[in-house]
């Protein structure tokens, strides 16, 4: 029983992303457009979010022959994240801006924040630092209501420009981002890579 229910729940997963089909959709010409400038599509996230992002971009060198700093992944706490939890690594909104200045991010970069919750402190400083310095920047999240609320957020550098909001509705094992919300992620990562590696 629990094989059929994990997987019909992963069934509903196609249909959540599809109706993000528009934000995907502009996400992937900025991509576009920064890969023909020169630039470079970034993702950041904390725990299991950070970790599929950096297998993401880990996996775009050898399938497209491209430049391993043409698509990176940041996860909060840094290496060490990849295989063990780094504590409070994900609230640490400074961190977040501090990785986008390290990597001098700037007019013709694309960033990607990643967070399940849509609520973590790394990625949104730095989405707010890669505003300031004028790069293209989205949200991929999993929570509805992070739409709402983004619309009240009073200075503009906080918002990202396209939220990618998919609604694969509850987990199986609750709080458990790793289950639907991480298979959305792969998947919208996916689209958003191989449709723009072919593209350029």
């Amino acid at each position: 029983k629990g094989i059929e229910l994990m997987l019909s729940e992963d069934g509903l997963i196609p249909e959540a992303i599809l109706k993000e089909k528009r934000a995907i959709s502009q996400v992937v010409a900025q991509v576009v457009r920064a890969f023909e400038n020169g630039g470079r599509l970034f993702y950041a996230g904390a725990g299991t979010s950070g970790r599929l992002g950096v297998l993401d971009a880990s996996e775009i060198p050898p399938t497209f022959r491209a430049p391993r700093e043409q698509v990176q992944g940041i996860i909060a706490g840094g290496r060490q994240a990849l295989w063990s939890a780094v504590e409070g690594a994900e609230d640490d909104a400074q961190a977040g801006a501090t990785a986008m200045k390290h990597r001098q991010l700037g007019p013709d970069d694309v960033l990607l924040g990643i967070a399940a919750s849509g609520r973590t402190p790394f990625v949104w400083g730095a989405i707010h630092e890669a505003n300031e310095r004028g790069a293209f920047t989205a949200l991929l999240c999993f929570n509805p209501a992070i739409r709402a609320a983004t619309k009240k957020i009073p200075h503009d550098a906080w918002k990202p420009k396209v939220l990618i909001i998919p609604n694969v509705g509850p987990e199986v094992l609750t709080g458990s981002t790793r289950l639907k919300s991480g298979t959305a992620t792969k998947v919208v990562l996916n689209l958003i890579t191989t449709l723009a590696m072919t593209q350029v």
